[in-house]
């Protein structure tokens, strides 16, 4: 198990085997996530946007075409009422 000790400043170095093993580097970020069980886990916030797939639901309504967007904004900049 790795250890590591906080400063009297709050802060800690994480310990070269759970850096190399989250790939960080200096300079990196990482987030404390708070666990159902109250534990805490320790996330590299360096992730590439494609980690985020399948995080949020689709939405359930139809989706809307290019041509739908752009004829709202026309209407909008015209000052039209959206309804």
């Amino acid at each position: 198990m790795a250890t590591a000790i906080i400063s009297s400043k709050g802060q800690l170095t994480l310990p070269k085997q759970i850096r190399v093993a989250l790939g960080l580097s200096p300079g990196d970020r990482v987030n404390f996530v708070r666990m159902e069980d109250g534990n805490y886990a320790v996330l590299p916030a360096t992730h590439s946007v494609q980690t985020l797939k399948g995080f949020l639901r689709r939405p359930k309504q139809n989706p809307v075409s290019i041509e739908d967007m752009n004829q709202a904004i026309a209407k909008g900049a015209a000052g039209n009422d959206w309804s």
